[in-house]
């Protein structure tokens, strides 16, 4: 850490415990400490305090960080809280170091999502996130008509979230199948959007996010290569982080 003072947010998500957003959920539960008094949003932390989340002590940066892609099977939950979900991304990866979520991927789709320690790049794309792309393959319920097809990628008004969403595109892929890219992530997106038009999501699967493609079985997953590190950064600009990956890692299956 550096010898000035630090937004309690910002020392954790540097530390690599989670991400800002996580961070201020933490702060907020009174589940973070400073000198094991439980500060106020927005407290400040001293290169000489003690910094406590549940009573563990959270220490100094990590010095080699983590960025996996993980095929995110139907059932599991996109939380760090292992306390109240028990079916949750993270006991279902068990990484050996603590790992969270690059934002959400709902509980019935499946696919590819993001995980990390290190929680600058989870702002950076976070905050980035309606300018970058993210692909999924959706199901519906009757067949595709080209009304559909034009409605969903002229951008629907999703009254429940007050607002319009973005113009988008939109592919038939067979009778039952789209293809849709999306530059916004409002809460159950393309579920809404299709419940507008009277249709309903039997399946939904991420394929891509920016440059990073689902190239993994269902519950598996990888490290990110160098290649895919070196354009992802490139795409979130503002990123400063450096990024030296292993020359080789196995996958990894789980059940």
């Amino acid at each position: 850490m550096s010898d000035h003072l630090v937004r309690l947010n910002k020392y954790l998500s540097e530390a690599g415990y989670c991400s800002r957003r996580e961070a201020d959920r933490l702060i907020d539960a009174g589940r973070v400490t400073i000198n094991d008094i439980v500060p106020e949003m927005g407290t400040k932390v001293a290169p000489d305090d003690v910094v406590k989340v549940d009573d563990e002590i959270i220490g100094e940066r990590k010095r080699d960080f983590v960025y996996l892609a993980f095929n995110k099977p139907v059932g599991i939950v996109c939380t760090t809280d292992t306390r109240v979900e028990k079916d949750n991304i993270i006991d279902f990866i068990s990484y050996p170091k603590r790992i969270f979520p690059i934002g959400r991927l709902d509980k019935p789709s499946e696919g590819l999502i993001l995980l990390t320690d290190d929680g600058d790049i989870v702002n950076k794309i976070l905050r980035a996130s309606n300018n970058h792309e993210k692909e999924y393959v959706v199901t519906v319920d009757k067949a595709i008509s080209q009304t559909f097809i034009e409605r969903m990628a002229g951008g629907i008004y999703i009254e429940e979230l007050k607002q319009r969403t973005k113009k988008c595109e939109v592919k038939k892929i067979d009778k039952y199948r789209f293809s849709i890219i999306l530059t916004q992530g409002l809460n159950r997106q393309i579920r809404r959007m299709c419940e507008y038009l009277n249709y309903e999501v039997k399946t939904l699967k991420r394929i891509r996010i920016m440059n990073i493609k689902l190239d993994m079985p269902v519950g598996q997953y990888r490290e990110l290569t160098e290649e895919e590190f070196k354009t992802l950064s490139a795409l979130i600009s503002d990123s400063k982080k450096t990024f030296e990956p292993t020359q080789k890692r196995s996958r990894k299956s789980r059940r």
